[in-house]
């Protein structure tokens, strides 16, 4: 699997892409055919205090994946983000 991280308007640290690539790495225990994987790191401009965004993206054969979550940091939204492609992972995989 192709893992690419893209962090817009900001420069990510080696901690923050190493625990991406964990998080991310772990869907292959539930559906090991995953070809790619692109994840978005967003600053949103709002006041708001969750305004870390994390969007990844996931290619698997005949379907994409996608999930969005907003937090107040990158780890706790790349947690979400996880989870929710997890659920469609393995949903996927039972209709196949």
């Amino acid at each position: 699997m192709e893992i690419k991280i893209h962090s817009i308007h900001f420069d990510a640290d080696r901690k923050l892409l190493d625990y991406i690539n964990d998080k991310v790495t772990k869907l292959t225990l539930f559906f090991d055919n995953i070809i790619t994987c692109e994840v978005f790191l967003k600053l949103d401009k709002s006041s708001d205090k969750e305004n870390k965004i994390t969007e990844i993206k996931i290619l698997i054969p005949g379907k994409e994946l996608f999930a969005k979550k907003q937090c107040k940091s990158f780890e706790e939204a790349t947690d979400l983000v996880a989870e929710a492609l997890r659920k469609q992972v393995v949903k996927h995989k039972e209709k196949i």
